[in-house]
């Protein structure tokens, strides 16, 4: 489309990425725009490592991935919406890849909470874990691109991050719950520190 590989420049060059070498490098036009795509995909992982950190809650560490996703997200509403686009490109989606890193570290935190508690997850529960945090994530991404992309974004960014912080974790606990798990008010750090000398 006309202008389309300004808009792709743009956006390349706000990734980060000179744009004296956005073609040389390249096969072809689906090939840059998958490296545009994995490039900003790293840089959100970059920002989203500080919102992983075991100092807190599980609550808080929820919503403190939720919040950096769509701060990101209204800082770089074009980088957003291009790291979403479905390309013609053979193997994993950059963006798949990306929410697949951030669900194994939710994974291990959820995995702390249950060694916490002494309960032994059954075949079932483990196996199903991996894709049920991979959509939970997934979900979020998709309501911040509905929110954004819609003429009048409405409700203000806290308000949208307390609804998804509160509906993830509603998730989480209600599933913990149904299985007898308990989950503590405590930061991770210290039930890894608990669960740290119990198996010393």
């Amino acid at each position: 489309a006309p202008g389309e590989d300004i808009q792709v420049q743009l956006i390349a060059e706000e990734a980060g990425l000179a744009g004296t070498v956005l073609y040389r490098h390249f096969h072809d036009r689906v090939d840059l725009d998958v490296a545009v795509q994995q490039r900003i995909c790293q840089d959100l992982g970059e920002v989203l490592a500080p919102a992983l950190a075991v100092d807190g809650t599980p609550l808080v560490i929820i919503r403190r991935i939720v919040d950096a996703v769509v701060r990101w997200a209204t800082a770089h509403p074009a980088l957003f919406w291009f790291i979403q686009l479905e390309l013609p490109e053979p193997g994993p989606h950059p963006l798949a890849v990306a929410i697949e890193s951030i669900a194994e570290k939710i994974e291990q935190l959820m995995g702390t909470v249950v060694e916490y508690e002494g309960v032994e997850l059954g075949a079932e529960d483990r196996a199903g874990l991996d894709p049920w945090v991979f959509g939970l994530i997934g979900q979020t991404f998709a309501t911040i691109r509905r929110w954004s992309s819609r003429l009048e974004v409405s409700p203000a960014p806290e308000q949208l991050v307390s609804m998804l912080a509160e509906t993830t974790w509603l998730q989480i606990n209600g599933m913990a719950s149904a299985r007898g798990i308990d989950v503590p008010d405590l930061s991770i750090a210290e039930l890894l520190r608990v669960t740290e000398k119990s198996t010393t």
